[in-house]
């Protein structure tokens, strides 16, 4: 079973680019939450997944002897959870269809991809550490980050227009 958590049914073991194909699956996965069980539901499912993925990699990494492998994609659905948190927020708020806020949707994903892929600052020191724990973590920094950048540009967005 842990296997197919850290993989997410199999997604990491999709190449090249596994951890892009994570973050893919995310978007519906989201959007579905969304629709089901709105903001709330959203935060929680993402809580739920960042302990349900940490103990999995922890259990997947031990018995394939690896630290964050390729395979492992738990971690990105998670960062890409963080990072659509504002666009829900955005959809709740305004009283808009969620999809009717695909600008956002799609700076949330490039921006999350972009940090989980070049690692600055913060993410890149907490990916050293060779734990399950850092494993989830540097990928809930980079949607951390992404969620701030898509709150700023929305705020840019909405000034010039």
């Amino acid at each position: 079973m842990s296997k197919l958590i850290a993989t997410v049914f199999g997604i990491g073991y999709i190449n090249p680019g596994s951890g892009t194909w994570g973050s893919l699956v995310a978007l519906p996965f989201f959007w579905v939450i969304y629709q089901l069980a709105g903001v709330l539901g959203a935060v929680l499912v993402c809580a739920m997944l960042f302990y349900i993925g940490w103990k999995a990699t922890e259990i997947h990494s031990n018995q394939t002897q690896t630290h964050d492998a390729s395979e492992i994609v738990i971690d990105e659905v998670v960062g890409q959870f963080i990072a659509l948190l504002p666009v829900a927020l955005g959809a709740y708020m305004t009283r808009s269809p969620i999809e009717h806020l695909w600008p956002a949707w799609i700076s949330a994903f490039l921006i999350f991809r972009g940090l989980d892929i070049l690692k600055p600052g913060i993410i890149g020191s907490i990916d050293k550490d060779e734990t399950a724990l850092s494993v989830m973590l540097d990928d809930v920094f980079a949607g951390f980050f992404a969620a701030c950048s898509v709150c700023v540009l929305a705020g840019i967005f909405h000034v010039i227009s």
